[in-house]
This record gives structure tokens, sequence and C-alpha cells, in this order.
């Protein structure tokens, strides 16, 4: 495993987190009973040492199941972690979002129950639909959190990218945030002008959904029929089929060299992008981490397909 700095925060951060939406939900299926707790002392064997979750990780009764089964599964590795979570929406009650300073401090005491810790290394916005929806209160209570020991370090995890993008670099050029995540994967580009906002002002960056919600798996076919309620099922047969098409396209032009697989060369194209620090696997199980992995130890691509990716996307799947 390669490590990177964190932008301003200078944390040391493993190429390759692992996000726990999975292990909280239904959104990616079932999970075995015992696998969240191999996965997370597997990842920490391979050298992961951020792992990223939130109190909308859990169920419609009850909060933050994947807070609970991380800090469980983390034990005494927990100070040798990175932890980031979340507030502003619960799994209980996820809209509208919640930013203000009673909220934060709410969830971010009940986020450290759960872990069973006494400080969040980042705290993220959990995805604000606008800026409206942020009250100047929030700001002073985070600051108290700081003060307090309770959180170190602060960011925003964006979603609705063109309605709070502006919101976004507007807090990292104030200093108000350190950190940023964004989606970002060979299928999914239009964060690029907030990461290079982020490079300038030398803040951290996070990737998340690096294979488009597991149609860069290779798991994923023409005829793929999704579980009700489960997060592709939004997809029409016509979509998959197109983004399948798609993926097939770029594992024509990305498998080769040390790169073996699909989800390979999806993260290593997500680690080659400037300003990147780190791409979060949504691994159930300790199978699905080992090509993230992999693709962490992967030379980068070089500029010829770097170059054939980026025309493919244009020409494509709309605007690079």
């Amino acid at each position: 495993m390669n490590y990177r700095r964190l932008g301003r925060t200078g944390l040391d951060v493993s190429e390759i987190g692992l996000g726990t939406w999975a292990l909280g939900s239904a959104v990616y299926g079932e999970v075995e009973k015992d696998a969240p707790e191999r996965l997370v002392k597997g990842a920490i064997d391979k050298g992961i040492n951020l792992f990223d979750t939130a109190p909308l990780y859990g169920t419609k009764e009850v909060d933050g199941v994947s807070e609970s089964i991380l800090g469980t599964a983390l034990g005494a590795d927990r100070d040798s972690v990175l932890i980031s979570t979340k507030f502003g929406r619960t799994s209980s009650d996820v809209i509208p979002g919640r930013f203000y300073a009673k909220e934060a401090r709410v969830s971010c005491e009940a986020s450290l129950r759960r872990l069973g810790t006494d400080r969040l290394d980042i705290l993220f916005f959990h995805s604000p639909f606008k800026p409206e929806e942020i009250n100047d209160d929030v700001w002073e209570e985070l600051a108290k959190l700081k003060a307090e020991g309770k959180v170190r370090f602060l960011g925003h995890s964006v979603s609705l990218y063109q309605d709070t993008a502006d919101m976004s670099a507007q807090w990292m050029a104030d200093r108000r945030i350190d950190v940023v995540q964004v989606v970002l994967s060979p299928f999914n580009r239009e964060a690029r002008p907030l990461i290079k906002t982020a490079i300038d002002c030398d803040c951290g960056v996070v990737a998340r959904e690096c294979l488009s919600n597991g149609f860069l798996s290779g798991a994923i076919k023409e005829d793929t029929v999704f579980p009700k309620g489960s997060l592709n099922a939004r997809y029409s047969q016509a979509e998959i089929a197109e983004r399948v098409a798609y993926a097939n396209q770029l594992a024509e032009a990305m498998i080769q060299g040390e790169v073996k697989t699909l989800p390979q060369a999806a993260y290593r194209w997500v680690l080659d992008q400037p300003g990147v620090s780190l791409a979060l696997s949504g691994a159930k199980d300790l199978s699905e981490l080992i090509d993230p992995v992999i693709a962490s130890s992967c030379s980068s691509f070089d500029s010829t397909i770097q170059e054939s990716v980026e025309d493919m996307h244009v020409q494509d799947f709309g605007a690079a």
C-alpha cells in the first residue's frame, strides 16, 4: 500500500480507504454476518488506514449501523487508523438536511458513542443540497467541537455537484474545511474543477464511487436486474446496457500490463488524477478489496492510455 498526504491536514493516508455504506444497509445487497469484522481486520492488514462512515449508513429504524459495526470491528486498532464520518443526515431522517449547531453537536456525540472513540479525525457535512441549508451557527459549534478535541478536521462530502461546488470551493478558500469528498470515476468526472481548487488551497481530496456503483466491477451485464430498493434499481434496462457497453470499452483500453481487471483499471485511473489523496472502496468482503489494493501498487497509466480514455469519454459518455 502506498500513502499520500491529505492536504494541509498533514495526515498520511493510504491510497485506498474503506467506505462502509454497504456494511450498514442493503444498498449493495446483503452482507454476511461475520464479513464486516473480517473485512475491517483484513483492510488494516493490507495497510488501509482510513475508514469512512456516516449516521446515514443504517436503517429506517436504526441510525449509524455502519458506525457501530466499524467501532466494534476496530476495537483496540482504533488508534492505528483514521475515521471519517458525517453529519446533517441520518438513515431514519434523511431529508431535509440539518446543518445547524444543535444537529452538529448531537450527531457528533452520537457518532463518537457508536464508534467507541473519543475523537473523529474528519467530520464531513453530509451532502447539503444547496447553500441555503447551511445555518451560520453551525460554524461556531464545529469550532467548539474541535476545541474540545472531539473533531480534528472538517470536510464537505459533495452531492448535487452543480448546486454546491461553488460553496465548497469558497469553504476551502476561506479555510473553513480541510478535506473535500467527491464522486470520481472514469464514468463521472464533473468534480475535476473542484479538485483543482482543492490543489490550489492545499485541501485533501477523497474520491468515492470509483467503480460507478458497480458498473466498473465487471459483474454487471446488459441483462442484470437490480433488486427493488437497491441503488442501481433507478436505471432502466436501456441505461444499464449503455453503461455496460461503455465499461467494456474502458476495459479494452485500460486492461494491459500490470493492470489485469476492470476494477484495478478504475482505481488506478482515479489515483492518477491530479490532487486525489485517496480512493474509497465500498467493498463488502475481503475478496472485493483485492483489486483496489492491487491498483495502488500498479504503475500509473502512460499518456497514451490516459489520452485514449479522455477521448473515449468525450465521444461516448458526455463531456470530460
